[in-house]
């Protein structure tokens, strides 16, 4: 019997991230899938929800930002100062922020459709960068986001931000050599 997978990200613009992008890269591999944003949750509880999880025998993944943060590692060391129950193996650390995320699968040809700048690096994107490049015609940021998730693309993503490329290959979900979505 396939296992649960729980995504456990920080907030909606993650879920709209995850659910759109990398659920179905998981898809295969699970019997179920469920992305939970847990910064509006208290402690205690996402500390229990870990515990059960695995105790059930089933996987997650827990997302953070960078954020202001030096090093991966200092961001590890806060998180299991916050979560005692939380496994590092399971521990992903988004460089600099879910934005940059978003940004990096924007090809050449996409930026140009969308109108926005083409960078080659979004490793140092923060969310206040994002929401600068973000072109006036746009109503709101979400639908800057929901417009850059049609067209994203995760052979471009892998190029262009180091944390995203570190995701994927961790978790063979695609040939990073070519970009393409593994079974």
């Amino acid at each position: 019997m396939k296992k649960r997978l729980f995504i456990l990200v920080e907030g909606e613009d993650d879920i709209r991230f995850f659910g759109r992008i990398i659920k179905t890269l998981f898809v295969s591999r699970y019997e179920s899938i469920e992305i939970i944003a847990y910064a509006c949750i208290k402690r205690v509880k996402v500390n229990n929800f870990l515990k059960s999880v695995c105790q059930m025998n089933n996987d997650y993944i827990f997302v953070a930002d960078i954020d202001s943060e030096r090093s991966v590692r200092d961001k590890k060391q806060l998180l299991y100062f916050h979560f005692n129950n939380i496994e590092g193996h399971s521990i992903v650390i988004v460089i600099k922020e879910i934005e940059s995320w978003y940004y990096a699968g924007l090809s050449v040809t996409s930026a140009q459709d969308i109108g926005v700048a083409n960078l080659n690096t979004t490793d140092d994107l923060f969310k206040e960068d994002f929401n600068k490049l973000m072109p006036r015609h746009f109503e709101s940021r979400i639908d800057f986001m929901f417009e850059i998730l049609k067209s994203f693309s995760l052979e471009t993503a892998v190029l262009k931000n180091r944390s995203f490329k570190f995701f994927v290959e961790r978790y063979h979900l695609a040939d990073t050599t070519s970009g393409h979505a593994l079974p």
